[in-house]
């Protein structure tokens, strides 16, 4: 495969995922019902159109019909005055409406063929619209239904395009507030120890701690007497070693 024909491929793909993305299903059904009824008024124009030819055919028929029998009439009158002419001529024409007749009822039985199948015609494409119609509003109902039971799942997930940044945001500030924590309890931990000078003046200088740890040591040998002299145990004394000359 070329270059042209690789790029060709990826333009088609991207395009097809934007028109997809773009393209709303309501819309369509509502534009492919529409062209379904133009068909069907096209239809119907055509139904009519036949039906008004085949009723200025069944006129002309008439009309003629009676010229035929109006020239038949004629004929017999001359025939009976004498004129074998006249009444000749008047046969004759007779003869010739005659042939329009037969051909216009040829064309007429030609045009009511039509019309029945375009009537039939008619008839299935208005089934098939008003199939098309209750079809179209139950896919646009579920459709509509499943996208704001999509908008709310998202919403509540927080993967929609419009709180996918909230989202974001309320993550990276709770990232930022829990580091936060963090170095001020080790910053803390850091002067506690001396490691670092508190300078507000508020850290113990080794004095201060001396003392501290002093009195602690105080406090637990205070403790550890009382728990002695609450079991009956007397502490054990200490050797005292004569001092030698």
């Amino acid at each position: 495969m070329g270059l042209w024909q690789r790029f060709t491929m990826i333009f088609k793909a991207k395009a097809s995922k934007a028109l997809d993305k773009a393209e709303d299903p309501r819309e369509t059904l509502d534009y492919s019902y529409e062209k379904q009824l133009e068909l069907l008024q096209k239809v119907r124009r055509g139904v009519a159109d036949v039906a008004t030819s085949r009723k200025r055919i069944e006129l002309q028929i008439t009309n003629l019909a009676k010229q035929a029998d109006k020239l038949q009439t004629q004929a017999k009158a001359a025939l009976g005055a004498g004129r074998e002419d006249l009444a000749r001529e008047a046969l004759t024409r007779k003869s010739g409406l005659q042939q329009q007749v037969a051909d216009l009822t040829e064309q007429l039985a030609q045009l009511q063929d039509q019309e029945e199948k375009l009537v039939q015609a008619s008839q299935q494409l208005q089934a098939r619209v008003d199939a098309f119609r209750t079809r179209k509003e139950t896919i646009k109902a579920t459709y509509t239904a499943a996208e704001a039971q999509t908008k709310v799942s998202e919403a509540v997930t927080g993967i929609s395009d419009e709180l996918g940044d909230v989202g974001l945001a309320v993550q990276r500030a709770e990232d930022k507030t829990a580091q936060m924590q963090a170095r001020a309890g080790a910053i803390d931990e850091l002067v506690a120890s001396g490691a670092l000078d508190d300078v507000s003046g508020t850290s113990k200088d080794n004095l201060t701690l001396e003392l501290e740890r002093m009195a602690s040591t105080s406090q637990v040998d205070d403790d550890l007497a009382a728990l002695r002299a609450e079991i009956g145990s007397e502490p054990e004394k200490p050797a005292i070693e004569s001092d030698k000359g």
